[in-house]
């Protein structure tokens, strides 16, 4: 028996994250200084783990509903209306899921059918396609550029539709690049989708992480909540990774579609992950603000940095990544990971991990002690110095 043969065709066809080549080989390399895992350097809140602690001590250690615990989904729907100004119903139109990742993998299995068309702006997360093509739908792309701080405009997204388009993935604030989309930038591409079909999925896991104003929903405008799945979470904005908790958020139809999936997948989310996110939700907002006080400041370090090393970087308004340009030292994106590791022992991320327009780009986070991002800054000067 050839066990090879017998694996899915969808799945052969996958290739394996782009993110995690690099880490394997840093894990093992002694001084090396990695800018490349999207997580938070910071502890999860005293108050959130003491919450997860005593659900335990108290006993709950049984499954909670297929949906999540009703506390945590009033907690939720609370959030959202204050703030994004959306109302949800937490007993239908709110589920809990194991991490944000679920939840757009819950969403677009229930929407996508075979032959569908999924419009995915890149550079963006490494999720999107593969889900889409295991759900037997068809990745679009729509290039975003640098000169539109990579936002997705609404003629770039015209040029995309076609009768078959089913959902627009709307990532925002951005994983890679940082960029974040204004009201107006988000009125301008509801305008262009309110008289069609198309569902959007728009994934906030770092809503939170806005430096310059506040973070808009799009599902907050007028005639999108109906056609929107709100994704969000807890690992970005609380420092939770580990706890693997998210939640998407939109009409009970669509709820309803993926939790009749999760219900047979997962079953329901870990009990003290819910738990510690009620506190969370309930009070860390102070938290938040201190954590995001501080990914600004390393923000403006690590783009002052880059510019100083001669690398042209467009400033990001959101999340906890840059997303510079490369292409000055002639070198392909995966050519400068590589060197750049093994000669000055700094990891970051090849562009092209996050779509075929990333070459010529490299994603660096800043969820890192400020120590470890002057380091990192200091070595890669020396390497950009051979090549420009």
């Amino acid at each position: 028996m050839n066990l090879n043969e017998m694996l899915s065709p969808a799945v052969k066809k996958i290739e394996p994250s782009g993110i995690r080549k690099f880490f394997d080989i840093v894990s093992e390399m002694k001084d090396a200084i990695s800018l490349g895992v999207g997580e938070p350097d910071f502890v999860t809140p005293w108050r959130v783990r003491e919450a997860g602690i005593y659900s335990l001590e108290k006993g709950h250690t049984h499954y909670t509903s297929n949906s999540g615990l009703i506390e945590l989904r009033n907690e939720i729907s609370a959030y959202l209306s204050r703030k994004s100004n959306i109302t949800y119903n937490p007993k239908d139109e709110i589920l809990v899921t194991v991490g944000g990742s679920e939840a757009i993998d819950l969403a677009i299995r229930a929407l996508v059918s075979e032959g569908d068309e999924v419009l995915i702006p890149e550079p963006s997360f490494v999720c999107y396609k593969p889900c889409t093509v295991l759900a037997g739908g068809t990745p679009v792309t729509i290039v975003t550029k640098a000169e539109n701080e990579f936002r997705l405009t609404p003629q770039e997204l015209e040029e995309k539709i076609t009768p078959r388009t089913k959902l627009l993935i709307l990532p925002y604030p951005s994983n890679p690049t940082g960029a974040i989309m204004r009201k107006k930038d988000l009125e301008a591409i509801a305008e262009v989708i309110k008289d069609t079909n198309i569902l959007v999925l728009a994934d906030e896991i770092y809503s939170e992480l806005t430096y310059e104003g506040s973070h808009v929903s799009i599902a907050s405008l007028p005639g999108m909540k109906e056609r929107t799945i709100v994704v969000n979470g807890f690992s970005k904005s609380y420092a939770m990774t580990g706890w693997r908790l998210g939640y998407a958020a939109g009409d009970s139809a669509i709820i309803g579609a993926m939790t009749k999936i999760h219900q047979y997948a997962i079953m329901c989310s870990p009990t003290t992950s819910q738990y510690a996110a009620i506190e969370a939700l309930r009070n860390c907002d102070e938290d938040v603000r201190y954590m995001v006080k501080e990914y600004n400041y390393r923000r403006r370090v690590i783009v002052d940095g880059l510019r100083k090393i001669g690398l042209d970087c467009f400033e990001p308004m959101g999340a906890f990544y840059v997303f510079p340009s490369i292409k000055k030292t002639g070198l392909s994106s995966a050519e400068f990971c590589e060197r750049l590791l093994y000669e000055e022992k700094v990891a970051v991320v090849p562009g092209n991990a996050f779509g075929e327009s990333g070459e010529g780009f490299i994603r660096c986070s800043y969820a890192y002690s400020i120590e470890s991002i002057n380091e990192a800054l200091k070595r890669m000067g020396r390497f950009v110095k051979k090549y420009i």
